[in-house]
């Protein structure tokens, strides 16, 4: 079971670090490359990605790596005494508040908000932007925390 363990533990902690990255591009370049277009074309272009992010990549990504977070909560309570499972618990935690916690919150009904033309441009890149830097800030930290928590378990 140890093999099973660090096999789940190892694709978690990846997934982590794949999803902050996916949300590191958008805070990075792909939003201010969307605000240098006039607001009609920015909005029409983030409506557009919206579309394309709810296929199979961004969704296996997004639900596998929150299910094997949940996973490795239970499994780390499960074997609390062993070195790293604290660890184990904080990264999965910080993950999914960051992965499914906040995109489910906030960033989605954004994107509903800007599709059905309840909100300007410029109101849902004030409060998108500010939700996706905490997404990627939250999947980042767990990804380290897991990766501590993996290399602490013997």
């Amino acid at each position: 079971m140890s093999r099973s363990w660090d096999v789940l533990t190892a694709a978690t902690t990846v997934g982590a670090g794949l999803l902050a990255g996916v949300f590191f591009a958008f805070s990075a370049f792909v939003m201010s490359g969307l605000r240098r277009l006039p607001d009609a074309g920015g909005a029409a272009a983030m409506r557009s990605i919206n579309v394309t992010a709810q296929r199979p990549p961004l969704m296996i990504a997004l639900f596998g790596v929150s299910a094997l977070c949940a996973v490795v909560i239970v499994r780390a309570l499960v074997t609390w005494s062993r070195p790293g499972a604290g660890w184990l618990v904080l990264g999965a935690i910080l993950t999914l508040v960051g992965a499914l916690g906040v995109t489910s919150v906030v960033n989605v009904p954004l994107n509903n908000r800007l599709d059905a033309g309840t909100v300007t441009w410029s109101e849902f890149l004030a409060g998108w932007d500010l939700a996706n830097h905490a997404r990627t800030i939250l999947c980042l930290a767990g990804s380290a925390a897991l990766l501590i928590g993996a290399l602490r378990r013997p």
